[in-house]
């Protein structure tokens, strides 16, 4: 059996909280087998010691990696962060010889807690929800990857049922689809940036 194209990374420290997490986990689950490998990082990695090998095998055949988690502090979770730190390491993900993720694409999956209204100049969190992407968008630029639009749900403790499941089936139906995303077309490539060796301290 070929690998999975998809790697679906799921870094939601509660998860038994979560209708909408839950929700997208199962929808992740349910596609062909074969389509994607879901990895819950949590249950993976509760004393946060990541097998970094693991994880850049799981990457490595892969064309869409997917991270898919909750909008804490305008941020992801604290072992996603530090998934990215020990896993996209330089002469890996970026820098000199770090072309192991270079044309893949990364497409994010959040929730947030304040509704659609809290994003926005007037609302609490003074900015639209797109102006907290540059740090994920220059992280898939740094190591050759192509940003995708993210997946966001608004008001995740108080949407209704059937807007879960809506959004679940929203999910489901994208991850089986790719790559063939209208929006996918109108992208550019990537955005390579390279990295010096000069930038890095030495030995």
């Amino acid at each position: 059996m070929s690998s999975p194209e998809i790697v679906v990374l799921v870094a939601h420290p509660r998860l038994e909280q979560s209708r909408v997490n839950r929700a997208l986990l199962r929808a992740a689950q349910g596609l062909p087998p074969g389509r994607a490998e879901v990895r819950n990082l949590y249950a993976l990695y509760p004393d946060y010691l990541i097998d970094v090998d693991a994880e850049r095998a799981a990457l490595a055949a892969a064309r869409l990696v997917v991270w898919q988690f909750p909008f804490q502090w305008y941020g992801m979770p604290p072992l996603l962060k530090l998934w990215l730190d020990e896993v996209f390491g330089f002469g890996w993900a970026y820098g000199p010889g770090g072309t192991a993720l270079r044309g893949k694409d990364l497409w994010l999956a959040v929730s947030t807690g304040g509704g659609q209204d809290a994003y926005h100049p007037s609302g609490h969190n003074r900015h639209f929800i797109d102006a907290f992407w540059p740090p994920a968008e220059q992280t898939a630029a740094l190591a050759g990857m192509r940003f995708l639009p993210p997946l966001v749900l608004h008001g995740a403790h108080r949407v209704d049922d059937a807007t879960v499941r809506d959004h679940a089936a929203l999910y489901a139906e994208r991850l089986a689809s790719y790559p063939a995303w209208p929006e996918i077309d109108e992208l550019e490539p990537d955005l390579s940036c390279a990295v010096p060796e000069t930038d890095r301290p030495g030995d």
